[in-house]
């Protein structure tokens, strides 16, 4: 058999191996239409396949009208451009622990599937009559709040009080440099509008929310991680990636971490901030889990004052995630340049939605809710850290505020591997890669612990790392 039909192990020749190669480059934008290809001596060396190969690819993509060869000069990228694929941006990873797989798992998943690895409450925690009787308020209020757009900053009252919550946390803002959005993610999606340009570096956390690095590749950034310890980033990496690489933008949580449960310290805070004036860099914090602390955490916001730092924050996992209203606190220069972005992307904002929640913060149901919440959480970390810990899985922090455990499988265990028995047993969980764009974390899964009330959770996992 000759090298143009030996076939790999998933089935592929190596002539098709290499088109595959060069469509996920032209799917990912990273080559262009008019760009050039590698020589054909390049990539064979590249790929490790004969240029008799890489010709007979090169061919059959011309012939498909995917690269046009232009004779004496070489072979370029056709002229229409693919669709953005983002499964197809950065690294193939195995589909269990691609960040797109697990969302889409957890979001489309049926009544009878388990969901330890969502990033949510159960319907059931959260506050049905509070939100029914604010529907009922607010379906009374005057005809604009129910029909028209909301103004660009979104509706003055609510950010007055979300003004007031941030003092609460060492964060002074006036209303005026607040502007509302429709969620965290809307939030972060802006400000990588407004920060950012294809081919920016922009640092992450290691391991970090998987749909960071999603995101990320939707905007076409070079995506840099730094490890994470129990207290904050590790300082010393952070300083080399600094240097290294020069980013323009570090995304992060600094109350409770997601995937972690870390807590940010103090000490590392001012550490970070000092590196973060000398190279220039702006900080986007994460904070959409604010209101699951016992005890605060300190805020990088607070102690910068909003000059390089920008707060996000939501009400996606506290209240309902069908009511869609988060918010911005940034440096006041930069508000008009977010506001026109916000126009610019979604015209007006959700006034209903803002209606609502600010009827649920200002009578009192809200903070009643958290209080029961946070006893609920307290209750069901303690249960499932016991009860993984009984069938050998080792949370890395034990009993952490917040709904998630980030947990080591025993030793040669796999968490994809485990992922995918126990999705066969419609049991959906976070495998650590997922989280880890240097891919480290292939040991590990997350656990959020209002989703593991059910007994088959851990039988299953009993099984599937078994195997």
């Amino acid at each position: 058999m000759d090298e143009l039909t030996t076939r790999l192990d998933g089935g592929a020749t190596l002539v098709e191996s290499v088109m595959a190669t060069i469509r996920r480059r032209i799917a990912a934008r990273s080559l262009t239409p008019g760009a050039r290809l590698p020589s054909i001596r390049a990539f064979a060396k590249s790929m490790q396949v004969s240029k008799s190969t890489v010709v007979e690819a090169y061919e059959r993509l011309a012939a498909e009208g995917a690269i046009r060869s232009r004779p004496g000069s070489g072979f370029y990228a056709a002229g229409s451009l693919a669709p953005l694929s983002l499964a197809e941006i950065g690294p193939r990873l195995d589909r269990v622990v691609d960040p797109l797989w697990v969302s889409r798992q957890s979001l489309d998943a049926g009544g009878e599937t388990l969901k330890p690895g969502c990033g949510w409450l159960p319907a059931s925690w959260m506050p049905q009559a509070g939100l029914r009787r604010a529907l009922r308020t607010v379906a009374r209020a005057e005809d604009i709040a129910l029909a028209d757009y909301g103004t660009p900053l979104g509706l003055p009252p609510l950010r007055q009080l979300l003004a007031r919550r941030m003092a609460g946390h060492g964060i002074e803002a006036s209303p005026e440099q607040i502007m509302l959005t429709e969620s965290g993610t809307q939030s972060i999606d802006l400000l990588c509008r407004f920060l950012i340009e294809p081919g920016d570096t922009v640092l992450v956390d290691d391991p970090c929310y998987f749909n960071f690095h999603a995101l990320l590749r939707a905007h076409r950034a070079k995506v840099v991680s730094v490890s994470y310890t129990p207290s904050g980033p590790d300082i010393e990496l952070f300083a080399q990636a600094l240097a290294e690489h020069r980013p323009r933008l570090y995304i992060t949580n600094s109350a409770i971490h997601n995937p972690t449960g870390a807590i940010l310290s103090p000490v590392t805070a001012h550490r970070l901030l000092k590196l973060a004036d000398q190279s220039d860099l702006t900080i986007v914090e994460d904070d959409i889990f604010a209101d699951f602390e016992h005890t605060p955490a300190p805020r990088l916001a607070a102690f910068d004052g909003l000059s390089r730092v920008v707060h996000i924050g939501s009400f996606s996992k506290t209240l309902s995630a069908s009511v869609r209203c988060g918010f911005i606190a940034a440096p006041r220069d930069w508000i008009e340049g977010l506001t026109d972005l916000k126009i610019a992307t979604t015209f007006g904002g959700g006034r209903l939605a803002a209606e609502l929640v600010l009827t649920l913060l200002k009578d009192g149901s809200y903070r009643k809710h958290m209080d029961l919440l946070r006893a609920k959480l307290a209750r069901a970390m303690a249960e499932t850290g016991a009860r993984l810990k009984a069938i050998g899985i080792t949370p890395w922090i034990d009993q952490p505020a917040g709904l998630f455990l980030w947990c080591g499988l025993p030793d040669g265990v796999a968490a994809a591997e485990v992922a995918r028995r126990a999705l066969a047993d419609n049991v959906v969980l976070a495998p650590g890669n997922a989280f880890s764009l240097s891919q480290t974390a292939s040991r590990f899964v997350r656990f959020n612990v209002a989703q593991c009330g059910d007994d088959r959770i851990f039988k299953v996992l009993e099984t599937a790392m078994a195997h």
